[in-house]
């Protein structure tokens, strides 16, 4: 490690806690901004790829995150009458390989709990602005904080930031299609180490993931989450939920008597996302990270690992000069490609899984499983499921 920099980290979510955890390791002093008053997590459940597992073990946390998920080796989708869409085994693509379920609240506490200074974020606070100097901060009451060296944003798909600055933006559409999520518990699940989706056309799917421990609550959970159109989760009532127990009990009758426990509406977190593309995630002394840099759909199931890949590329680019300048320049280098490939592949897979394009449902059901069968198919579907992809012939 060669500088030692006053660094600005906008945002506590997956991003902006693995680079506390980085940068403040390399001995940078930080200034970490939240704007709830009380950090926490958003979200129920997510599938945690080999790439962030590396990821945590360079941070230490990997026998600590492995206690917490629920080893997953398969995923498994079939459509409503049964035909097998997509049968995916972690094993095929190397002996050692598989994911993790994991639920975002023991993500979120594994890595405060490892950050020293955790009770020194400064909470409440909504960064509204970079003042024009590239060095301050200036927030909703107008507060200024700063200079700093760098100022590290993390403040998520709906970036206060990025929207204060456009001319970084190239697209920021917000998807049509969202979902509703929440934990149930899992203990009588008999596919434990097991992702698995039902898929009713291109409108509805349904999936069941289990994610292993909370830290709130005793025994093992599971994520179950079911898409629809973004105006109907918004909008998402007591009548709502009766036509979700209805659809499936339709599409998925063996997982109906999970939805037991849940009478109100209010017990699903809706959930709405963006196709974020930056023309660059650098401008001066400004770094976005994380969704604020490349939201996307979560049909490839990467974003939380994408985020932690960011951290350590940021931290990597920060020890490898002195010069803050060439640091600013390496971390897009190391991102690039690997973030292109997987913003493209979710924008165009999204149509497949979540639209009103009937017959590409159709197509998807009658082809993807053969086409997952072939080897060199069979090879390149893997390493995007495992998040290894980094370019389109390699």
């Amino acid at each position: 490690m060669h500088g030692r920099w006053h660094i600005a980290i906008v945002g506590y979510g997956a991003a902006g806690q693995a680079a506390s955890l980085f940068l403040a390791e390399q001995g940078h002093r930080l200034s970490v901004f939240e704007q709830a008053a009380a950090p926490g997590p958003v979200g129920a459940g997510f599938l945690l790829q080999p790439t962030g597992l590396g990821v945590l073990a360079r941070l230490g946390l990997h026998e600590q995150v492995l206690a917490q998920g629920q080893r997953i080796e398969r995923l498994y989708g079939c459509n409503v009458h049964g035909r097998c869409v997509m049968d995916m085994r972690y094993a095929d693509h190397a002996a050692d390989c598989f994911g993790l379920g994991l639920t975002r609240g023991s993500l979120f506490t594994l890595l405060r709990d490892a950050y020293a200074d955790a009770a020194q974020i400064r909470t409440g606070v909504s960064i509204e602005t970079i003042e024009a100097d590239g060095r301050c901060l200036r927030d909703s009451n107008g507060q200024r904080y700063g200079p700093f060296d760098l100022i590290v944003v993390a403040d998520g798909a709906h970036s206060r930031l990025r929207a204060s600055m456009p001319q970084l933006v190239q697209r920021q559409p917000t998807y049509p299609w969202g979902a509703m999520w929440c934990l149930l518990p899992a203990d009588e699940w008999p596919h434990q180490d097991v992702l698995q989706q039902r898929y009713g056309g291109t409108r509805e799917m349904i999936g069941l993931l289990p994610v292993g421990r909370r830290v709130d609550r005793d025994g093992r959970w599971l994520t179950f989450y079911f898409s629809l159109p973004g105006d109907q989760a918004d909008a998402f009532d007591d009548a709502a939920l009766t036509r979700l127990r209805e659809r499936v009990r339709v599409l998925w009758p063996e997982a109906l008597s999970l939805l037991a426990s849940i009478d109100a509406p209010q017990q699903l977190q809706r959930a709405r996302y963006r196709d974020v593309v930056l023309r660059t995630p650098v401008h001066e002394r400004t770094l976005f990270i994380g969704d604020a840099a490349h939201a996307m759909s979560p049909q490839l199931g990467q974003g939380v690992n994408m985020a932690l890949l960011d951290a350590q590329a940021l931290a990597d680019a920060l020890a490898a000069t002195n010069d803050i300048e060439l640091a600013l320049q390496l971390y897009p280098r190391a991102r690039r490609h690997h973030v292109a490939v997987y913003q493209r592949l979710s924008r165009w897979l999204t149509p497949i899984f979540q639209s009103e394009r009937d017959g590409l449902a159709r197509l998807r059901d009658l082809g993807f499983g053969p086409l997952g069968r072939m080897p060199w198919a069979k090879g390149q579907m893997l390493k995007i499921l495992a998040g290894m992809k980094t370019g389109w012939w390699r």
